[in-house]
């Protein structure tokens, strides 16, 4: 995987996972504050967006990942 993919997998699994403990309905509800976990990665992902840079996608390719389009 390039480090494009892996950012977007691990944002959209941040996602559903905050979500799923934030969300009284969910069956593993926790507490509503995870909600702002949910909004502190959309906010990285619209940072990111605007400046062209994100700071996982840096520590990725000092991993070693490849990047790519």
């Amino acid at each position: 995987m390039k480090s494009w993919q892996i950012v977007r997998l691990v944002a959209g699994s941040f996602v559903l996972l905050s979500l799923a403990l934030g969300v009284q309905g969910s069956p593993i509800f926790v507490s509503p504050w995870w909600l702002a976990f949910t909004a502190f990665v959309g906010a990285n992902l619209l940072q990111s967006a605007l400046t062209k840079w994100c700071l996982m996608e840096t520590i990725l390719s000092k991993l070693g990942v490849e990047r790519g389009c």
